[in-house]
């Protein structure tokens, strides 16, 4: 490989310089060109957003992936450009796992068909959360990535370039007071004013890319907008799911756990009888229920094993289960 020794000895040597020019203005021995006001808004501006999004995107991650190893592997497979396997969430694999336990435990028994209920409702679930996954992924932390990884890269470039630039300027004006001879004076004076317009043209150069942050707010704010958006999507069907389930569970659980195939015993206990008063009215949905009638007065008791959510009431000579929520207790 051929090396330019000229340039590689020039190149030394202003890194040298803005080296010592630099580390003099900290030591509070050499004047220092401060930006304009404007310009330092935008810059300071810009850092914050920086800062604010790194921190946004870190912590979005860690909502939508609490596993690090597999942030991890996801980290690595972006970088490569592969597409990453596909894998259960945690609803899907707890699902299927209880697909799989009703399987050995019988599909016709009690227990094993409210496993394959319940895992078939964890399933739909995983489904929601992969959905929102992907529409995440796709309407917010790609965009800040993008960000971070492109305009921030650009205007990190254009900074750096605009504080070498300003060091130069800064060893110029050194230099031109430094000067005592005429032709030293005129040499320095030319150096000067080359060094004041590369600055100035960088200092427009950085300007401008500053100024975009704020078409960058702009963005992320749609980008926020689509992301709440999607929670709600995701929040709103896992409500509709559990309300299903929860609405399932109650036809399909059984008055006793202690049940035999045969009709329920619904014997009242020896004390525990009272009466409730019907606030809405309930239609039956299987014939271990009984229908309700709004303000009319039943008997309700409870037999051991019974859900909570749920009484033994009596009408004369009709039987049933009843939903608590649909009664008023009376003393």
């Amino acid at each position: 490989m051929d090396f330019n020794v000229k340039k590689l000895a020039s190149d030394a040597g202003v890194f040298f310089t803005r080296a010592v020019q630099f580390t003099e203005e900290k030591l509070g021995q050499a004047e220092k060109t401060e930006l304009d006001p404007h310009l330092e808004n935008l810059i300071t501006r810009a850092d914050s957003t920086k800062n604010w999004t790194e921190k946004i995107l870190r912590q979005t991650e860690v909502l939508l992936q609490p596993n690090p190893s597999a942030r991890i592997e996801e980290f690595i497979y972006d970088k490569l450009d592969k597409k990453l396997p596909s894998r259960m969430t945690t609803a899907e694999l707890l699902g299927q796992y209880m697909l799989d336990a009703a399987k050995e435990f019988g599909a016709d028994s009690p227990y094993g068909s409210t496993l394959i209920t319940v895992g078939e409702y964890q399933k739909r679930l995983g489904g929601a959360e992969r959905e929102f996954l992907q529409t995440s992924a796709a309407a917010f932390l790609s965009p800040l990535r993008n960000f971070l990884e492109g305009d921030w890269r650009t205007i990190s470039k254009e900074k750096r370039l605009l504080e070498n630039r300003r060091l130069d300027l800064d060893i110029c004006k050194a230099r031109l007071k430094k000067a005592k001879q005429a032709e030293a004076k005129a040499a320095a004076e030319h150096e000067l004013r080359v060094a004041q317009t590369e600055f100035d043209r960088q200092a427009e150069v950085t300007r401008l890319l500053l100024e975009g942050i704020s078409s960058t707010h702009l963005n992320h704010l749609r980008c926020l907008q689509d992301f709440a958006e999607a929670q709600t999507t995701y929040f709103s069907q896992c409500h509709h799911h559990m309300q299903e389930l929860q609405r399932e569970l109650h036809r399909r659980i059984p008055l006793s756990v202690t049940a035999s195939p045969g009709p329920l015993s619904m014997e009242p206990p020896a004390t525990g009888t009272r009466k409730a008063k019907v606030l809405y009215d309930y239609d039956a949905h299987d014939a271990s229920e009984l229908s309700l009638l709004a303000d009319e007065l039943i008997t309700v008791y409870t037999v051991p094993g019974m859900d909570p959510d749920w009484l033994v009431g009596e009408r004369g000579n009709e039987k049933g289960k009843v939903p608590v929520t649909y009664l008023e207790l009376l003393s």
